[in-house]
């Protein structure tokens, strides 16, 4: 870093730290330059979309962090307190080879579908943010096999496009509370058929974040929360039935019994996450 002494404010150019200042004197009336300023104090937040209705403080380290590792610079390792901690540490990281980018695009494709699909070519478009052409071009490259699905046409990797084995029996009833962010409810950019949309305002916070959720047999009935206290609230926005609600009783009971009284609160709440945890 250079040292050199920063133009403070109504200073003139900077001086050489040797050079004399009139007016400061030292002994036998030599003359020694005023303790220069290194660096001036810099701000440790900026504003995020300032002005609007959902600005927002970030650190001005997130986006230069955020830079480095998606250039493959760092990496981010353990949290820097208990596994509850929202602060990491940060190590440099082995460089990235050089990958062609439809060879890139093919593998990341290739990911998804294996654990998203089937998804539309629309859900791929949405998920990795490319355009239509690259998103088409890389589910062709992963050799996805076409399926019909409620919302058209979707793609299955080969492996998974397989027959149901005869006599191979229907799946147990089952349920599971997500966190917030999981990327399960994150995962299509289609979501009719696992939440009403009725329903996405008390989940989802208005830049798309969901908040702890619950599921029954592939759909999203639901949503939890965890009391100051350290109990776990519940709401159900459909009843499952009997049988279902005492499989949540036993999952809100299993999953109390991990935390042990450790208190975890969402980074981002939902309308209705709030109001359970109040």
């Amino acid at each position: 870093m250079d040292h050199r002494p920063l133009r403070g404010r109504g200073e003139g150019h900077p001086r050489r730290p040797d050079r004399p200042r009139r007016g400061h004197r030292g002994r036998a009336g030599r003359r020694y330059p005023r303790p220069a300023r290194v660096l001036r104090p810099q701000p440790r937040y900026y504003a995020l979309n300032p002005g609007k209705s959902y600005e927002t403080r970030q650190r001005v380290t997130a986006p230069i962090l955020g830079a480095l590792a998606a250039d493959g610079c760092i990496h981010r390792t353990r949290p820097a307190g208990s596994w509850t901690s929202a602060q990491f540490r940060w190590a440099p990281a082995e460089p990235l080879p050089t990958v062609p980018a439809p060879e890139a695009k093919a593998a990341l494709a290739r990911h998804y579908l294996a654990a998203f699909g089937p998804v539309t070519a629309a859900d791929v478009k949405w998920w990795t943010g490319w355009t239509l052409t690259d998103t088409r071009k890389a589910i062709a490259a992963t050799g996805a096999e076409a399926v019909e699905l409620d919302e058209g046409t979707g793609y299955l990797l080969p492996e998974d496009n397989q027959p149901v084995a005869e006599g191979e029996p229907e799946p147990e009833p089952w349920v599971a509370l997500l966190p917030g962010l999981d990327p399960t409810p994150l995962g299509w950019r289609h979501r009719d058929w696992y939440l009403d949309p009725a329903r996405t305002a008390a989940l989802f916070d208005r830049n798309g974040n969901i908040g702890p959720t619950i599921w029954a047999d592939g759909r999203i009935i639901g949503a939890w929360a965890q009391h100051p206290d350290g109990h776990i609230n519940h709401h159900l926005l459909t009843d499952p039935g009997s049988h279902a609600r005492a499989l949540i009783t036993t999952e809100i009971q299993r999953l109390t019994t991990f935390l042990d009284g450790t208190r975890v609160t969402p980074c981002y709440r939902t309308p209705l996450e709030r109001r359970l945890a109040s």
